[in-house]
């Protein structure tokens, strides 16, 4: 059942959507609120979408306060959890578009998975690209300030800026398989 309260401006997105949870194979193993799942550490599925536009500078933007996870934060990433029931393809063009604003997106090129885990919170990661030309309007309950960077301007905020934990190390991973030549 859901909690069908008002909420307040301080209080968490999103805190009663049900997830999935999984093992260290990627396997659903079970269901969570999004709140329980994470105060308990358990496995969840995430979409991260590195989004492009024209001119192939990549959308920044800075989290709300009210982020249950990282608020406040910086990310080079569009996306979010993945529902239950939901694959990963579906969510980074589901959660693409809703943060973004816009519809008709292409579908998100899907380029790798990786497992974040530290203390504190722990899931599988699908990382997927794509180009945006149409006019952004970002959600302002998730998103407080956005701009498209080139990847020089991306660069020296990356220890300025306080960036999610899990983007950073998404986007790290990103930048060492393209300079490897895996992308």
């Amino acid at each position: 059942m859901t909690d069908q309260r008002p909420r307040t401006a301080q209080e968490p997105l999103n805190a009663d959507e049900v997830l999935d949870v999984v093992d260290e194979q990627d396997r659903v193993v079970g269901q969570a609120p999004r709140a329980v799942a994470y105060a308990r550490r358990l496995r969840t599925r995430c979409a991260f979408i590195l989004v492009r536009d024209a001119e192939d500078r990549i959308f920044v933007h800075r989290r709300t306060p009210r982020k249950l996870v990282f608020p406040s934060h910086y990310d080079m990433f569009v996306g979010g959890v993945v529902g239950t029931g939901e694959s990963y393809d579906q969510a980074a063009l589901r959660e693409a578009e809703e943060e973004l604003g816009v519809s008709g997106l292409p579908r998100p090129e899907p380029l790798f998975r990786f497992l974040y885990e530290t203390p504190e919170h722990t899931w599988w990661s699908a990382v997927y690209q794509v180009r945006c030309t149409l006019p952004v309007a970002p959600q302002k309950a998730e998103i407080d300030w956005h701009a498209f960077l080139s990847e020089e301007e991306l660069a020296r905020q990356l220890d300025v800026w306080p960036w999610t934990p899990d983007g950073l190390a998404a986007y790290r991973e990103l930048t060492a398989r393209r300079a490897a030549g895996e992308g």
